[in-house]
């Protein structure tokens, strides 16, 4: 699943949660979901970092 469709349907779930609330099966999705987007940040920070270099003058 790419990145934005993940955003999307976790914005789904979200809007779903405060209008009527969640089964328990969307309550698991939503949990997966969130924690695939945030995996998703952490490796894109990491490598941002990695790459970075550090010049003394």
């Amino acid at each position: 699943m790419d990145i934005d469709a993940l955003v999307k349907r976790i914005n789904e779930l979200a809007r779903k949660a405060k209008q009527e609330g969640l089964s328990q099966d969307e309550l698991l999705e939503r949990a997966q979901l969130r924690e695939t987007y945030l995996q998703n940040v952490r490796r894109n920070f990491r490598q941002q970092l990695e790459s970075i270099e550090i010049v003394d003058k």
